[in-house]
């Protein structure tokens, strides 16, 4: 597959942390009598304030961001055990050597996102986008227009790898080739994607021209 640059989403894609997100959620979903399962069903791949909107319509703006704050605060601050996803880091590092633009397209803040960044040892993204820098959250499409945007690639010239069914949606709506990344919280669905993996030991990265890339995976027909 030719490409001119990379979107990867974290949590799910590149990093091990689901788990991590659905036991802190878990215990805020019980702390408000809302049942944990349909908080953990609805959240993947949304930022975090429009699952709080979501399930506390009635709540002012102030309640809101204070709810934000004490779930950031927790998962900034909590990321022993959080992993990269197999291959993940000498991944990212082949794009850096191959000079590829490349980008991380997150739901969470950059106080989060930054926290995992660091604990499982990846190369400082090029472009971040964060949930500071949207107006629409996944599955609109415009986090991954923002990123192709800053690494000014055309979206449709963009790769994008995403897990949730959230993201894999506001990839394709952007116009990007998406690569699913599966994970035990993966879902079934109808939505377009070039190839699905698990982890990042089968993929290759060559420089086929100025600008100008060759992505291939192993096992790929």
């Amino acid at each position: 597959m030719h490409f001119r640059g990379v979107l990867l989403d974290l949590d799910g894609t590149l990093v091990n942390s689901l788990d991590f997100v659905e036991a802190s959620w878990s215990v805020w979903a019980n702390e408000k009598g809302l049942e944990p399962r349909a908080v953990c069903h609805y959240l993947h791949g949304k930022p975090a304030m429009s699952t709080l909107r979501h399930f506390m319509p009635g709540a002012s703006e102030q309640t809101l961001i204070d709810e934000f704050l004490a779930l950031e605060a927790w998962e900034a601050s909590h990321t022993d055990g959080i992993t990269a996803v197999d291959g993940a880091v000498d991944f990212l590092h082949r794009l850096e050597r191959n000079r590829v633009p490349w980008a991380i397209v997150t739901s969470g803040s950059l106080k989060v996102a930054s926290a995992r960044i660091r604990q499982v040892g990846f190369p400082e993204p090029p472009v971040l986008v964060t949930s500071e820098d949207i107006q629409h959250g996944k599955p609109h499409p415009e986090p991954f227009l923002i990123g192709a945007a800053r690494l000014a690639v055309s979206p449709a010239r963009c790769i994008a790898f995403e897990d949730s069914t959230a993201g894999l949606l506001s990839a394709a709506g952007a116009g990007c080739v998406v690569v699913e990344v599966l994970t035990r919280q993966s879902v079934v669905h109808d939505i377009d994607t070039w190839q699905t993996l698990n982890r990042y030991g089968g993929l290759n990265v060559t420089q086929k021209g100025e600008g100008e890339f060759f992505l291939t995976i192993q096992g790929e027909r």
